[in-house]
């Protein structure tokens, strides 16, 4: 029994010190900026392809955001895969109330891929007419130095900037927990990796310059993965050049979120990492804060603490070190947001099983797998 505990005692203080290390490396980079990034009058041209697909609660904030940008030369594609989807009368009339900008509707269903999204993006890569394309979710709530702030993390080795998506404006406990897992988990993993040099691309934002993809073979060649990123991901890596993220993450409003629709969407995405990159997915059981409180208690008598006050001590230094987290980067923290957190460890565990058991998945009504085999690279 000693031995165990003493094992159960070393991972609780390995886990929560790679919880803080990981903390730390995060603070660094994914703060948002004091300033807004000004824009030269002699900044290239770029492209901002917008692929839709139905109506959330913030679409309409979220297109005028587009529209709004301080840039003196982009233009604005945004693609459907059908002419009756709900976005197309929005999308419409937001062009028909800035005629000033550059922004045209393209509408086709072309399917080079399983992967839905990518299959509606194509159509607008190939309309684009700069050599900077920026590939943004309509759910992104784009700051007015957006295009600013991505081309800022461009430079010698770069290959791609991207930035994960930061939950705001939650309006359900729901909402709260999606919050939980986009900002202080899912977002600060992402800036940890990229502070170590291993960066992976993010499909929210997409900043290519047109030739380094076309090098790669074609935007067809996202295709070869299930996910896009996935594929961007390991197609720059291939290039010998490295996904980079932009100077501070970007607001995602979330509204009202029912619990089915957070848990669909995490274990989607944790179905998707497992079969992209198992070897990386495969640890992920060990960020559950709450294994390593409960493996605190039981370690706790190879110290000689007291269970509840060993365990205690973990949990302040997790969720404490994951709180001053949220409020250096002004991201959610509220009384709920602690909740928050403790209801999503409680949940890895669980999306990290299904994960390798269960292939099938639903985006936006479609049925995929991460069986599916990817299409073939564009000849």
């Amino acid at each position: 029994m000693s031995t165990i505990a003493q094992v159960a005692a070393g991972y609780a203080v390995a886990a929560t010190g790679l919880q803080v290390v990981s903390i730390a490396l995060a603070a660094r980079k994914c703060r948002k900026p004091r300033r807004r990034f000004a824009a030269s009058p002699d900044a290239p041209p770029v492209t901002l392809v917008q692929p839709l697909c139905g109506v959330e609660a913030f679409s309409e904030t979220t297109l005028e955001a587009a529209f709004a940008l301080d840039y003196p030369d982009y233009e604005l594609i945004f693609c459907l895969a059908h002419a009756d989807d709900g976005a197309a009368p929005l999308a419409r009339r937001a062009m028909e109330r800035h005629p000033e900008r550059k922004a045209r509707l393209l509408v086709g269903d072309e399917r080079p891929s399983v992967n839905p999204k990518l299959n509606n993006v194509v159509k607008g890569w190939k309309a684009a007419r700069n050599a900077w394309i920026i590939i943004a979710d309509s759910n992104v709530l784009m700051p007015p130095d957006y295009i600013q702030r991505m081309m800022a993390s461009w430079g010698r080795g770069v290959g791609i900037v991207c930035a994960p998506p930061i939950g705001s404006a939650p309006e359900s406990l729901a909402a709260e927990m999606e919050c939980a897992f986009l900002n202080t988990y899912e977002a600060r993993w992402q800036y940890a990796a990229d502070a170590c040099g291993l960066g992976f691309a993010q499909g929210k934002s997409m900043l290519w310059r047109r030739d380094v993809l076309e090098a790669g073979g074609g935007i067809e060649r996202l295709g070869d993965e299930i996910a896009e990123d996935a594929a961007a991901t390991k197609l720059v890596r291939r290039a010998r050049l490295r996904p980079r993220l932009a100077a501070g993450p970007f607001d995602q409003p979330l509204g009202r979120r029912a619990w089915s629709e957070v848990w669909g969407r995490q274990a989607r995405w944790a179905r998707l990492r497992r079969a992209t990159f198992p070897l990386f997915f495969a640890p992920e059981l060990f960020t559950s804060g709450l294994l390593a409180i409960v493996a605190a208690a039981f370690g706790a008598a190879a110290f000689g603490f007291a269970p509840e006050r060993f365990a205690g001590v973990i949990a302040l230094i997790w969720y404490g070190s994951e709180a001053a987290l949220a409020l250096l980067a002004g991201w959610r923290l509220t009384p709920a947001t602690l909740v928050a957190f403790v209801l999503r460890d409680a949940t890895l565990p669980w999306l990290w099983l299904q994960a390798w058991i269960i292939d099938d998945f639903e985006w936006r009504g479609h049925s995929m797998s991460t069986a599916d085999e990817a299409a073939p690279p564009a000849r």
